[in-house]
């Protein structure tokens, strides 16, 4: 499948890859059709999906068996009253019909619009009228579905609720029963049903680390750009089985579990799980023997403190790990315990991998990489000057030459903010870095996030990794505390190892430790132990939330 996108498939060495990746991009690509039943055709016996969950139940899904049914799928919505350019809102969790869904969405040109579960009946009317949502697909959980009923007396455009998993609930559509009773014969829409590059495919609301969500745009060509998301990030295997960490209502999810690891021959895994626990996560890996794995830092700063040794991880050949810095600790203790290193990436909602440390590099632990072939990256700083070497700035994309496959087209239906982050050819992103010698970028943490004490500039994941060196500590968050006298002073949010007790000894023990694995004006001058740090769905820490707190 890879041979029918790019016109060279292997590369020498990362300059060769920069230098000389292209991706051939068909007209009125669609991936449901152009992948999935395509690939259903040449091989329709190829796994695509390996599903399992808490409860003991396991589902294996062919493309043969995808195609027929996102089929049944798409002409099920179609009789309901679904077509090209409907915003259709999927809140599934981790249940396999989210793919059959997505599938159906694409086939029909509608809007796929995932979201999280963990939504409230005020998220849910914000993003029903944002995005004039028509029809809602959820799982069948009382709270949720309770949520949802009571939007949709707010939501004007709200026509169809279809619910999955359950028998039956007044005022709701029975996704079993509908699939059931549809035929499984799909013709490609031809006309003005066509679907074109330019058409919107999906639109994800950020995670909203700070501020309120925005609403990305993303079109039918996005798939491809996850090629060098999986094949060259990822580095997923033919036939391989591909494991990403991910809800599917945020972005990530279709990183890793569906688009480029399909194009690229792998299949992918999906554990449903209500709550995370790295043990049963360690035996699921051994289990169904995972090939390649990515999770966020958190993930993988509770498995360095298991006991690997006791689970078989050799068919376990390449870990990556993005969506905040990797602290250098975390990647030493994981590299000496399984021998893999963990290679990381960079990007965003509104992008594809844009940095990352592709497999011909050597990882500098802490580093991001290098740009990924196709986006112009540099570094600038205020006066919109590019940094020389070692000096901070804002990641910027240049546009001016080329557009990035798989970059956002802008927020949806809102310009003046698409024009606030991306104008004159040039998209900022809002995070701040800086590039070495070796032209290796390294994070220093969101713009917001800087803190600015006594003159100085400290960005919270340098003083995080140094905390994180400690062994009473299992996860910390820096910030910025306001300060009569010096602007503003830095404090640590810190969540305690077992075994660890807070204690104003251990508060001075950790501030000793900072003086001295870092610069002595960085020491957190405000420690404070709490049980768990406020995150995202996505797992990203909400430092928003932290500063909040403080500020009031």
């Amino acid at each position: 499948m890879l041979n029918k996108f790019l016109p060279r498939t292997a590369f020498e060495t990362y300059e060769d890859f920069a230098e000389n990746f292209q991706i051939k991009i068909p007209d009125n690509f669609n991936f449901a059709f152009d992948v999935v039943d395509e690939l259903a055709r040449k091989k329709p016996n190829k796994t695509a999906i390996v599903w399992c969950n808490d409860n003991g139940d396991e589902a294996f899904f062919t493309f043969s068996q995808l195609k027929h049914y996102s089929d049944k799928a798409a002409n099920f919505f179609k009789s309901i009253g679904i077509k090209k350019g409907d915003p259709v809102m999927l809140i599934l969790k981790g249940r396999y019909e989210f793919w059959i869904c997505l599938i159906a969405l694409h086939k029909l040109g509608a809007i796929a619009v995932p979201a999280t579960h963990l939504l409230t009946a005020k998220d849910i009317v914000y993003r029903n009228n944002a995005a004039s949502i028509k029809m809602i697909l959820a799982v069948d959980e009382t709270a949720l579905l309770e949520h949802i009923d009571k939007a949709q007396e707010e939501s004007p455009t709200l026509q169809y609720k279809v619910v999955i998993g359950s028998k039956k609930r007044e005022g709701w559509i029975n996704f079993d029963e509908g699939l059931s009773a549809a035929s499984s014969v799909f013709l490609r829409p031809t006309g003005s049903e066509t679907t074109t590059n330019r058409d919107i495919s999906l639109l994800y609301f950020t995670s909203g680390t700070t501020g309120y969500p925005k609403m990305v745009q993303h079109n039918f060509t996005y798939p491809l750009g996850h090629i060098i998301t999986a094949k060259f990030w990822q580095n997923v295997e033919e036939d391989g089985l591909h494991y990403t960490v991910a809800d599917t209502g945020w972005a990530k999810a279709v990183w890793g579990k569906i688009y480029g690891q399909w194009i690229s021959g792998s299949a992918v895994f999906v554990y449903d799980y209500d709550r995370f626990d790295p043990k049963r996560l360690l035996q699921i890996i051994e289990k169904y023997k995972v090939t390649s794995f990515c999770a966020p830092p958190t993930i993988y700063r509770f498995l360095i403190k298991e006991d690997l040794t006791q689970y078989n991880l050799s068919n376990l050949k390449y870990c990556v790990v993005a969506g905040e810095p990797l602290n250098p600790e975390v990647y030493n203790q994981f590299l000496k315990a399984t021998g893999i290193k963990l290679m990381e990436g960079y990007g965003q909602t509104e992008l594809t991998v844009a940095i990352a440390t592709f497999p011909w590099m050597k990882p500098k632990p802490g580093s991001m990489g290098k740009p990924a072939p196709g986006y112009d990256i540099d570094i600038i700083d205020e006066e919109g000057r590019s940094c020389d070497v070692g000096e901070q700035g804002q990641i910027v994309i240049r546009t001016n030459r080329i557009k990035p496959a798989g970059m956002f087209d802008g927020y949806y239906r809102d310009t003046e903010r698409t024009r606030e982050v991306w104008h004159d050819d040039i998209y900022y992103t809002g995070d701040m870095a800086w590039k070495d010698e070796d032209d290796y970028y390294w994070f220093v943490g969101r713009a917001d996030d800087v803190i600015k004490s006594s003159g100085y500039r400290i960005g919270p994941f340098e003083v995080e990794s140094a905390l994180l060196e400690h062994p009473a500590v299992l996860e910390c968050a820096i910030t910025g505390a306001p300060d009569p006298i010096r602007g503003q002073v830095v404090k640590a949010t810190v969540v305690l190892a077992k075994g660890y007790q807070p204690s104003q000894e251990l508060v001075v023990e950790l501030q000793n430790h900072v003086k001295k694995t870092t610069a002595p004006y960085k020491y957190p001058r405000i420690v404070e132990f709490v049980d768990e740090l406020p995150k995202t769905i996505s797992g990203k820490i909400r430092r928003v939330e932290i500063r909040t707190k403080d500020n009031k």
